[in-house]
């Protein structure tokens, strides 16, 4: 089965503007998303924008050796639907950019509890916001997208294949418990996200990828 990371990212954050290209410890949380997500076994791995922050992403994903792939700027589930057909893959871990501490080992076993289990979507619930991903069948997303869903579910992709269990087949364990810490934050959405991110990474000396057994423990003090 052929699989894909997709991450989807864009410049045009109304609460934190350029927020991709915002700097956590030396690199930029563009680039720790990038490098921590690299470490996904996949087909294909691309960043899924829109042409008005192509240019600014471009040099990251071609020095990290990424592909970039450009789609609609509103309509994300759009964007994802097109990616998979373009990429021709079966399966995709979708990630988004507001994640720097995203966890790779996570997004392998949601990709290999999907491929093994016969699921729609899969996703490991119960971990601190910002690690998770979700592992998405591509006709699973397909049929989402011909389904004429609404504003909100084209553009948090998907909440269709949530909304109709009747259609799909959608897992959502606790995650394992060395993972578990639902009542943690470390995803970056307001520039005191990104501060109280900042002292983690300045206190632990950490770089990406980010075991994220030792971000919880560091996060429970």
């Amino acid at each position: 089965m052929s699989t894909a990371v997709f991450l989807q990212v864009r410049m045009g954050s109304s609460r934190l503007p350029g927020k991709a290209l915002l700097s956590l410890g030396r690199l930029t949380l563009f680039e720790w998303c990038l490098r921590s997500l690299r470490e996904v076994r996949a087909d294909v791995h691309a960043v899924l924008t829109d042409s008005a922050s192509r240019s600014a992403l471009l040099p990251y994903t071609d020095r990290e050796g990424w592909d970039l792939y450009v789609g609609d700027p509103e309509d994300v589930l759009d964007r994802f639907t097109q990616a998979a057909m373009h990429y021709g893959v079966q399966s995709l871990l979708r990630a988004t950019g507001d994640n720097p501490f995203v966890s790779a080992h996570l997004a392998e076993l949601n990709l290999r509890a999907l491929e093994e289990g016969g699921w729609d979507l899969f996703a490991y619930q119960m971990a601190p916001l910002g690690v998770g991903t979700e592992a998405v069948r591509a006709d699973a997303l397909k049929l989402a997208w011909e389904s004429h869903p609404d504003a909100y579910e084209r553009e948090h992709v998907t909440p269709f294949i949530y909304h109709n269990p009747e259609l799909f087949r959608v897992g959502r364990p606790t995650v394992p418990p060395v993972y578990f810490g639902p009542q943690e934050r470390v995803t970056v959405d307001t520039p005191e996200d990104l501060k109280r991110l900042q002292e983690l990474v300045d206190q632990n000396g950490w770089s990406p990828p980010l075991d994220t057994a030792r971000l919880i423990e560091a996060l429970r003090g």
